[in-house]
């Protein structure tokens, strides 16, 4: 009888650790895995304008318009002064998921260039060129969410 006794109890034990265990590994699956899932970047925008031709022209190439977005807040600069313009570095959360950089510029040689940067992190994440003669517009987008 004792040894009858001795195997419920060993049957009960071994049940309450099945039981135990399940539990805890039910609880660690659902805890949340995402918590560092967004993170934030050093950004800056960048837009530059390469002359082309043999001699600087009098009349220089000029920028009209540059626009960039991050999320859903957008900022135009119109008639941005010189060749090189810059919007500063600053902090954007990867949860923001979408960067915009577009720009225009009046181009007075055949080979000249309009550059669009998009840096991130201290490096050029997206660049985009266009080459020609007149009023030449490029534009670009880049996503933290593409892999």
């Amino acid at each position: 009888m004792k040894q009858f006794y001795n195997l419920k109890s060993l049957l009960r034990l071994s049940f309450l650790f099945i039981i135990l265990f399940t539990t805890i590994s039910v609880v660690n699956s659902c805890k949340n895995k995402d918590d560092d899932e967004f993170t934030d970047h050093v950004v800056q925008f960048e837009a530059k304008i390469v002359h082309g031709g043999t001699t600087p022209p009098p009349p220089l190439s000029y920028f009209k318009t540059v626009v960039t977005q991050v999320g859903t807040n957008q900022q135009n600069t119109f008639n941005p002064t010189g060749l090189v313009w810059t919007s500063g570095e600053f902090f954007v959360n990867s949860s923001q998921s979408q960067l915009n950089l577009g720009a225009n510029a009046e181009l007075l040689n055949t080979d000249s260039k309009l550059i669009i940067n998009i840096w991130v992190d201290g490096e050029i994440a997206k660049t985009d060129t266009i080459v020609g003669k007149g009023t030449k517009s490029v534009a670009l987008a880049y996503s933290f969410l593409e892999l």
